[in-house]
């Protein structure tokens, strides 16, 4: 249960126009649209990649992994995924939670299971094997490919993400090699770090597990931490939880393809996976210094003054 201590004020990420300007540079537009640029606006302004390393890597996704799902399980669970993402707006309006375990917990349920099930198969360790590593050519390729996926697109359309709010999951695809880089695949870390790389999980259960585990801590954290949070810390989490569950949902829809209906092209499903786990990583980063690091500058005024 959530309390209902606050209402919602706006709970969308602002997206400044130096990062609409960049995003459209960074893919290629053949115009830099009159702002806002979105992402409908950018599908018509960009060339497709057709690059083999997409291809050949969703090819290979498709090949060895889709006996590994059970596609029931993926379309009940993604169908529930959906149904949670579309009630967050009521989780903003309820703002504080009353107790740990309550609607953040809830809202990324579904989300565990699907986690869970690709665990089973091992399928993010085959991830990290096949896709390619997060570079600024592979990230672009990966953007570029999710714009001209008119289903994907359609996908977010269905589950509350308006044209600014898929814009903002490109921009954090699109805007940001260098964070993305340095999420290294496990099997890709270098000799010589101060820890055991055995360890290590994959790169996409980092990222998916990673994200979820955040999400989950949030109850608890606002609840804990009642009196320095503010409508913009409210914001901002449900924002961050928004651009992550949308970055699983993008996987899960991926997955569900390879395992029914095969409608996508071995490149979108490479692009949904790279991007999927793009978009968590950078939620869970701005999760963490938006709303769990509360300083005196974010914190509400104390009432004893």
């Amino acid at each position: 249960m959530c309390g209902e201590n606050m209402t919602h004020a706006n709970a969308r990420r602002e997206i400044s126009g130096a990062e609409q300007t960049k995003l459209a540079t960074q893919l290629g537009a053949t115009e830099v649209p009159d702002r806002p640029v979105t992402w409908s606006g950018l599908a018509g302004r960009i060339e497709p990649d057709q690059s083999p390393t997409l291809e050949a890597a969703g090819a290979t996704i498709r090949t060895e992994l889709a006996e590994r799902l059970d596609g029931e399980v993926l379309e009940r669970e993604r169908d529930r995924l959906a149904a949670r993402i579309e009630r967050l707006p009521e989780v903003r309006e309820t703002g504080v939670p009353n107790e740990p375990h309550g609607c953040y917990e809830a809202v990324a349920d579904p989300g565990w299971r699907l986690y869970e099930h690709l665990a089973e198969g091992e399928f993010f360790e085959r991830l990290d094997e096949t896709l390619p590593r997060f570079t600024p050519t592979h990230i672009e390729r990966t953007a570029r490919e999710l714009v001209l996926t008119t289903p994907l697109s359609a996908a977010l359309d269905d589950v509350g993400f308006d044209e600014s709010e898929k814009t903002a999951l490109l921009i954090a695809v699109a805007n940001d090699a260098d964070r993305l880089a340095r999420w290294v695949p496990s099997n890709q870390i270098p000799d010589g770090v101060e820890f055991d790389t055995e360890t290590v999980p994959p790169l996409h259960r980092r990222a998916m597990g990673g994200a979820l585990l955040w999400i989950r801590g949030l109850d608890r954290h606002l609840w804990q931490n009642e009196v320095l949070v503010t409508e913009e810390v409210l914001d901002a989490a449900v924002a961050h939880t928004k651009t992550m569950l949308g970055g699983l949902f993008l996987s899960a829809t991926a997955a569900c393809d390879i395992a029914t209906t095969g409608r996508l092209t071995d490149e979108q499903v490479t692009a949904a996976f790279a991007a999927g786990t793009a978009v968590q990583i950078v939620g869970q980063e701005e999760l963490l210094h938006e709303v769990f690091y509360v300083t005196d500058e974010t914190r509400a005024p104390s009432k004893l003054r």
